[in-house]
């Protein structure tokens, strides 16, 4: 272990300045490779590497990836910058943090901004990487802390405190929450020392039954997916006993849908000129009904989360598609259809019935450079395919009239 610290503070030091500098331009070509196992001892060399590889793939979650410094399992459960400056938000401004579990800094910075944050986190080698990216974006050594210790051990007296558990422990991703590090069970003695408190979740996981009247379980979507689930204690519980889903875009700008779970949905008695499909984090915290209410929508069958209506909706939380042509789910027929329009840009959307996408795209895609969206899926108890377009948002207004009569 001495030895692995070692080689990451030489990672950290300006001694590995120049050789990540190297990497960086030279793109890993196999010669540099060669060279640095070659002037390097192994692992600084597997470390140098390993660094310029992750720093690329950091760019979707950071702005300064290509100076921040990350492990494999760290980046991938590091909470991404849009993110963490939502969640910092909920805090009180001027209070003192403390973030258990705290990784390489992903969501520490951002609370930092808000309040004292002291991070924690037993890997030591994290330890070390969260303080150099604090460092990084600027952070003054009186706005944060850094500790490699025992989460559960740290005190959490006073303030508020927020815990990334690890959902990695033993090799691969878990949503169960027995499963975590520390586990859920663990953390209900942490709550009942403070319960002003966030604790980070997967989307998938199945919050405690006792959490659900007290908390607010939060689920939060950037880049187009649904990234993480929060439930929210004490003061920072907005919404106890319901649920959210919030959407940041790359602005920065959030969209929030509060309510209960699975609300009753009447399905459509004919299809509109319009699907709209829910953001994941609508999906994934069960407010579609939410919106329906909202929007005057509803689901094209029972239990299919395509919504349809009349008219063009700007929502943030809704991806709209205009339609086009409804058809019979016939790959014969399909294929001739795409033919005959020259739809070789194919993107195919599906909900309950069971292929493969890809294969079918293959499968039916004609010549050309027109594009669609076909979205397939049960309408009126048969299976359809809905060919549409999407509509972009500020475009949501000039749509053309539809090919096909929406009632048919």
């Amino acid at each position: 272990m001495a030895a692995m610290l070692d080689d990451y503070r030489w990672l950290v030091s300006e001694a590995a300045e120049p050789w990540l500098a190297i990497a960086r331009e030279e793109n890993l070509v196999p010669a540099l490779i060669w060279r640095l196992r070659r002037d390097l001892f192994a692992e600084r060399a597997h470390l140098v590497i390993e660094q310029i590889e992750l720093r690329r793939r950091a760019r979707e979650k950071f702005t300064l990836a290509d100076k921040m410094f990350f492990t494999r399992k760290g980046l991938e459960q590091a909470t991404d910058e849009r993110l963490a400056t939502y969640k910092a938000s909920r805090f009180a401004t001027g209070e003192t943090i403390a973030d258990l579990c705290c990784g390489i800094g992903g969501d520490l910075v951002s609370l930092a901004r808000r309040g004292v944050a002291h991070g924690v986190d037993r890997d030591p080698a994290l330890a070390i990487l969260a303080a150099v990216n604090a460092s990084i974006h600027g952070l003054e050594e009186s706005q944060y802390s850094i500790a490699a210790a025992d989460a559960l051990k740290f005190p959490i007296i006073g303030g508020a405190w927020h815990c990334d558990p690890d959902r990695r422990s033993e090799g691969r991703r878990a949503t169960r929450g027995e499963l975590f590090e520390p586990s859920l069970e663990a953390l209900f003695g942490l709550l009942e020392q403070n319960n002003n408190a966030a604790i980070k979740l997967a989307p998938a996981t199945e919050a405690p039954a006792q959490w659900r009247d007290s908390a607010e379980l939060e689920w939060l979507g950037s880049r187009g997916e649904c990234r993480q689930q929060v439930a929210w204690f004490g003061s920072l519980a907005r919404h106890p006993g319901l649920r959210s889903a919030t959407v940041v875009d790359s602005g920065g700008t959030t969209r929030t849908v509060i309510g209960d779970a699975n609300g009753a949905m009447i399905p459509a008695t004919k299809l509109g000129r319009y699907i709209f499909e829910p953001h994941a984090a609508v999906l994934a915290a069960k407010l579609t009904a939410v919106l329906c209410r909202e929007h005057g929508l509803a689901p094209v069958s029972a239990g299919i989360a395509y919504l349809t209506g009349d008219q063009p909706i700007e929502d943030p939380v809704l991806t709209v598609f205009e339609v086009r042509e409804l058809l019979p789910f016939d790959r014969k027929q399909l294929r001739a259809y795409c033919r005959q329009n020259c739809l070789g840009r194919l993107e195919i959307k599906k909900r309950g019935v069971d292929f493969d996408p890809e294969r079918l795209r293959k499968e039916i895609a004609g010549d050309g450079d027109n594009e669609a969206t076909m979205i397939v899926t049960p309408v009126a108890g048969q299976v359809r395919a809905i060919v549409s377009q999407r509509v972009i948002a500020s475009k949501a207004r000039q749509s053309h009239p539809p090919m096909f009569a929406a009632d048919q």
